[in-house]
């Protein structure tokens, strides 16, 4: 902030001693001047001596004159005002504050009505629906936790966080920091701050979740490895026959175990690059394409047909082709798991669709969830790939948690390879990074049907413009 400060205080020089050096300096000059006027001969030496004695008062003065024009010393400093009015700021960096602040003020401990809001900011106003000032502190906080850690401000001044909840329609978690102000003041004074820690421990709550449920899968196939390998170490040490069969179980635990450990680093992996724009561009009809080439062989043993319609036109979007190639991996590899024998999976990609297009119904008579929604912007297109099953289908509660990492549709049997209940979670994050959407349709006896949706590269076809991102 800048500030104004006064030159230092000099002390004029005195009226007397101004008169006496100008007199005294006007006389010797003009006695000079009258000699050299008398006396030619002098005259030279009597003018440089009247220059002399000129000379001689103007250094006697120059002290004054260096006082005068000196910098201002420290203690000028110290009561320097400030320009503008530092109140008005703190006014505005209180107002701007985004957590409820509230200044509180108390009269007697004894008084729990007396517990006034000397001054709240907008958050506050906002959330208690108070007036800036004046408000009775119990009307909008009834936490006892918190009126009990404001009067130890008040009166103990000791400062306390409380953390409660508020109930409703929907459980909030909050924090509250409570200070003392003013103390040893007539009227004694606290500081109190709240926090919104909500999402903050619901995502606590989803780590602890997380880490128990990835240690429960992995703990599985370790309990059944280590089981196996007891028996074979033992008594199965000579049986060739019960050797054979346990080591295939033993191969099937170590792959279902490598599948999650692939999955969870890939899931760490996506979600660390969410906030990252994809590069590149990828064609949706290939990519779908290569992934039924790749899981030709497990289609066989499961025997499923599965019918890919690439449409007519090149979908090509933008994105990161590895990324978009297990989006159809993931989905292709649930409908499989879950269609029966001698069912058909079935593969639509289209291109050039609006919004609404894209965000369509494929399935009559069944339950439609967004997963993932992008924002509406006009002039955007997309290209978008459908995979339909033919399965059991899922009941409308299901479908919300779909998404949920190791969520499973109970009751429902996949065939022998087991998933790891990340793909969902997986496409879930890739379609975040890609400003895409995910729908899912289903319903008990029809199947389900998962549509993902691409915005499309930017490019031109004529005259008209082409699908933009």
């Amino acid at each position: 902030m800048p500030y104004e400060v006064s030159p230092s205080p000099v002390a004029p020089m005195s009226t007397s001693r101004l008169w006496t050096i100008g007199a005294t300096v006007a006389i010797a000059v003009a006695v000079m001047v009258g000699l050299a006027v008398a006396h030619p001969e002098l005259a030279n030496w009597l003018i440089g001596g009247a220059l002399l004695v000129a000379a001689s008062a103007w250094l006697l003065n120059a002290p004054d004159r260096a006082a005068e024009t000196a910098p201002a010393p420290a203690d000028a400093l110290i009561d320097a005002k400030p320009m503008g009015a530092p109140a008005e700021l703190l006014d505005k960096v209180f107002e701007a504050l985004e957590d409820p602040v509230l200044i509180v003020s108390g009269d007697e401990p004894d008084d729990i009505a007396g517990r006034r809001i000397v001054l709240a900011n907008e958050a506050a106003r906002e959330l208690l629906r108070v007036q800036r000032q004046g408000g009775l502190l119990v009307q909008v906080i009834r936490e006892p936790g918190v009126l009990e850690a404001v009067d130890e401000a008040l009166f103990g001044g000791m400062s306390r966080s409380t953390d409660f909840t508020t109930g409703g329609q929907r459980d909030r978690r909050w924090r509250a920091w409570t200070r003392p102000l003013e103390r040893g003041a007539t009227t004694p004074m606290a500081l109190v701050v709240l926090r919104d820690e909500t999402d903050v421990r619901r995502m606590e709550m989803m780590r602890v979740d997380f880490l128990a449920n990835a240690s429960h899968e992995l703990r599985t196939p370790l309990a059944s490895l280590s089981g196996f390998i007891e028996t074979l170490k033992g008594h199965a040490r000579e049986d060739v026959v019960a050797r054979d069969r346990f080591l295939d179980i033993m191969a099937a635990q170590a792959d279902r175990m490598g599948r999650l450990v692939a999955d969870l680093l890939s899931l760490s992996r996506i979600e660390l690059n969410e906030h990252i724009p994809p590069s590149g561009r990828v064609d949706l009809d290939r990519a779908a394409g290569d992934v039924v080439d790749a899981v030709s062989v497990i289609v066989q043993e499961k025997d499923v047909t599965v019918v890919l319609d690439q449409g007519e036109a090149r979908a090509s979007v933008s994105g990161d082709r590895d990324e978009i190639v297990q989006v159809v991996q993931n989905l292709l590899d649930n409908a499989v798991k879950y269609s029966p024998k001698g069912g058909t999976v079935e593969i639509t990609v289209r291109a050039d669709l609006s919004f609404d297009d894209a965000w369509a119904s494929r399935m009559s008579g069944a339950t439609r969830l967004p997963l993932v929604t992008p924002d509406r912007t006009s002039g955007i297109f997309y290209a978008a790939v459908t995979v339909r099953d033919h399965g059991p289908g899922m009941a409308r509660e299901h479908l919300p948690r779909l998404t949920e990492r190791f969520y499973r549709v109970e009751g429902q049997k996949s065939g022998d390879r087991q998933g790891t209940g990340l793909g969902l979670a997986i496409v879930k994050h890739i379609m975040n990074r890609h400003q895409g959407g995910l729908v899912v349709e289903s319903a008990p006896g029809l199947g389900a049907a998962f549509t993902a949706w691409f915005p499309m590269v930017i490019e031109r076809r004529g005259d008209r413009p082409g699908p933009s991102l």
